[in-house]
């Protein structure tokens, strides 16, 4: 996950989600346009990364389409969504991640991150007053996150089985998630582990004809 999206007044996110949906769409959210809504605060500067984080505006601060559908009927499930999509990362760790204690997620961003206390912190209340004013599908009809790195602080052990993921992340619609978790000794030879993914590949996707 990287660097950290966070607010230094995370009170002001609902007031902030709560103007998107009252006002009219700017053409740009800028330090301007919070101004023009009564955010005048220096430090009210910080809640334009965390609408980019959840994708309500692009890299040049423009409203995108998620922001459109924010304005809906749905606006608490379309924000669910693009949490779960800001927070790829976090969500494989915890498919629940909004659920979970600010100690579980402290860990989380902690051990992917050379941040101090203080901005993990931030961190933490920042995602945890975001999802306060989202509603989230339960885990068994959530599609998958479109960025999926697997569970960040879990490190590989040494000398132990070597673990093969293949995940299906990329989809239009309904998503389909396969994953395959393969053993292999760490014995076993270079010719043993080829012949193993050449007979993966046979049966993922069948005999290729030479051409």
């Amino acid at each position: 996950m990287g660097d950290f999206t966070y607010t230094t007044v995370p009170g002001k996110i609902k007031p902030l989600l709560d103007k998107i949906r009252q006002v009219g769409v700017p053409s740009k959210a800028n330090g301007q346009w919070l101004k023009s809504l009564g955010f005048t605060s220096s430090n009210d500067l910080t809640l334009i990364s965390v609408l980019k984080a959840v994708s309500l505006i692009d890299a040049s601060s423009i409203p995108t389409p998620v922001w459109s559908a924010y304005r809906g009927a749905h606006h608490k499930r379309t924000l669910g969504e693009a949490i779960r999509k800001g927070y790829a990362e976090l969500f494989a760790v915890y498919p629940d991640a909004w659920q979970r204690s600010s100690s579980e997620l402290e860990h989380v961003f902690s051990t992917s991150s050379t941040a101090g206390k203080q901005v993990i912190a931030k961190t933490v209340g920042t995602f945890k007053t975001l999802c306060e004013s989202a509603e989230f599908a339960p885990i068994d009809e959530q599609s998958e996150p479109l960025v999926q790195t697997g569970p960040m602080h879990v490190p590989a052990a040494a000398g132990g089985p070597i673990p093969a993921r293949i995940t299906n992340t990329a989809s239009i619609g309904p998503s389909v998630h396969i994953e395959i978790k393969i053993n292999i000794s760490p014995e076993a030879s270079t010719d043993q582990i080829d012949q193993i993914f050449k007979s993966m590949a046979k049966h993922l996707y069948g005999e290729r004809k030479s051409e």
